[in-house]
């Protein structure tokens, strides 16, 4: 896996890269703390089934540079340009979280670009439980008013992974690390941003409702013991859209790619690589 710097918009971004054939993006969720990194062990079994994979920070995140709009909507558009930074036309999309949305919204408005969709553990494309209000507000945006210290970076951890031994020393080191300094900045910018505004039209059809109109291949993956009624919500999802490609993971929260690599390996990179 090798660590690259790019120029995308003005903006220098870090990615990782790893491997060759058709290219996948893994995209990052929006935690306090979130950056390329938390797809770092699953480079080489993606990689393996002969897939070109790349992992960038988004814009805000990481080690790369803060954008002036703190929007998921310009983190969006951004995904395509930076497609084009490394010239490519097309590529499959791995969206964690709140990156799930990216991609799903770019397959839909992209497919020509976007062959093919995994999501992973994102909470807003699922039907929300009659009577238990609105879910995901902040769509994994965690993090609190004050620039986090090490154990309350090891507390968010804790709440996202099934499996407490997964977070070493030095994962909380990096972790923590991109808690601090720019990043959270702008993550206070982001969460001003979303308190102040609304992302999209009012009257716009939400996502989980459009999930039949996706025009490429889409696979969801979802942790059984995740957050916000996941398990009971993902069998909603299926009764609502049938024939969903839809997978609960036992033994998993949040990080489902932490929790289970392996199954996450098999279903996703399988999945990719046979629609090429």
């Amino acid at each position: 896996m090798k660590e690259n710097f790019i120029e995308v918009q003005g903006l220098r971004i870090r990615y990782f890269e790893e491997g060759s054939g058709p290219a996948v993006l893994l995209l990052h969720g929006a935690s306090l703390g979130s950056s390329a990194d938390v797809w770092t062990g699953n480079f080489s079994e993606l990689a393996a089934r002969g897939l070109r994979v790349i992992a960038h920070d988004q814009p805000g995140f990481g080690l790369s540079d803060n954008p002036a709009d703190p929007s998921v909507a310009y983190r969006t558009r951004f995904v395509l340009a930076f497609m084009d930074a490394l010239r490519l036309q097309k590529a499959r999309l791995i969206g964690h979280s709140q990156s799930g949305r990216i991609a799903v919204t770019l397959a839909l408005e992209h497919g020509e670009r976007v062959p093919g969709v995994v999501v992973l553990a994102t909470g807003s494309l699922l039907p929300p439980v009659p009577g238990h209000g609105k879910p995901d507000a902040a769509e994994g945006e965690e993090g609190g008013a004050a620039e986090p210290t090490l154990e309350d970076t090891r507390r968010l951890l804790e709440e996202c992974l099934f499996d407490h031994s997964l977070i070493t020393p030095a994962v909380l080191r990096m972790r923590h690390r991109m808690s601090t300094g720019k990043n959270f900045q702008a993550f206070l910018e982001r969460s001003r941003a979303r308190g102040g505004t609304k992302e999209g039209k009012p009257d716009a059809k939400p996502l989980w409702k459009r999930l039949g109109e996706v025009p490429v291949p889409l696979r969801l993956i979802y942790g059984r013991e995740d957050r916000g009624d996941a398990a009971e919500r993902a069998a909603l999802a299926i009764g609502l859209h049938p024939g969903l490609d839809l997978h609960l993971v036992d033994r998993c929260k949040h990080l489902v790619q932490w929790d289970a690599a392996e199954e996450f390996a098999a279903l996703s990179g399988s999945f990719l690589a046979e629609k090429t």
